[in-house]
Order: C-alpha cells, then sequence, then structure tokens
C-alpha cells in the first residue's frame, strides 16, 4: 500500500483520517502544522506517495506547503483539504501542482476514495519466461 503524511491542525481529523487510512493498509505519517511537515519530508527524504493537507493552518498554510513540496519534490502528490469556500477557489488555481481538494466536512469513505483516486497507479508485475 501507500506512504502518507497528513498535515493537519486539529486533532480530531488528524487522529480520523489517519485512522482510517492505516485501516486501508497504508503506511501513515502525521504532522501537526505545514512547518512540521517539511521537517518530516526533509528527514524521509520525500519518501511519500501522497502528502494530505488542510489548507488552513498556523504557520505554514497548505497552500505555501504545497508550493514547497512542489519546489523540493516536484513529483509528490498533494492532495488539499478544507471546510472554506473562498480557499478551495485559491487551491484550485493550484491544478498544476495539487491533484485536488477534499470539501470538509468529510465521510471516511469520502476520503478513502479520495486518497486512492489521487494515489499514482501502482507499477505492474513484471511476466519473467
Amino acid at each position: 500500500m501507500a506512504r502518507i503524511l497528513i498535515a493537519e491542525d486539529d486533532t480530531g481529523i488528524r487522529l480520523l483520517v489517519s485512522r482510517a487510512l492505516r485501516q486501508e493498509g497504508h503506511e501513515v505519517m502525521v504532522a501537526e502544522d505545514g512547518e512540521m511537515a517539511i521537517d518530516v519530508l526533509a528527514e524521509e527524504a520525500g519518501a511519500f506517495d501522497l502528502v494530505l493537507s488542510d489548507i488552513r493552518m498556523p504557520g505554514i498554510t497548505g497552500i505555501e506547503l504545497a508550493h514547497a513540496i512542489h519546489a523540493t519534490f516536484p513529483g509528490l502528490p498533494i492532495l488539499l483539504m478544507t471546510g472554506y469556500a473562498e480557499q478551495k477557489e485559491a487551491a484550485e488555481e493550484l491544478s498544476a501542482i495539487v491533484v485536488g481538494v477534499v470539501e470538509k466536512p468529510f465521510t471516511l469513505a469520502d476520503i478513502r476514495r479520495r486518497v486512492a483516486a489521487a494515489l499514482p497507479a501502482p507499477e505492474p508485475l513484471r511476466r519473467y519466461a
């Protein structure tokens, strides 16, 4: 399964989403804000299949985080979350560097589906003769 970094300042949402994705078999790491997410990405040399980030966070916002990730790890998919319409519109302007925006509130089924859709397709198995 995938290795996912979640950046979310709301403890309840962070725990709920990380638990839901772990139940799907994903390896999940969490960051409480954008600055911590940047630190984790640096420590792990960007070795994630997806970053799932809230847009509205103290310090570095999810939009600023997306720009920082794209500058350092341009192939790393980024999926944003927000409960604010104006932030969703701002994030849509980032369509070249984010794979989508999930609107809050969402159900566990919604977030699982959106994460699955955002993940890169698995490499096909090679058959040897």
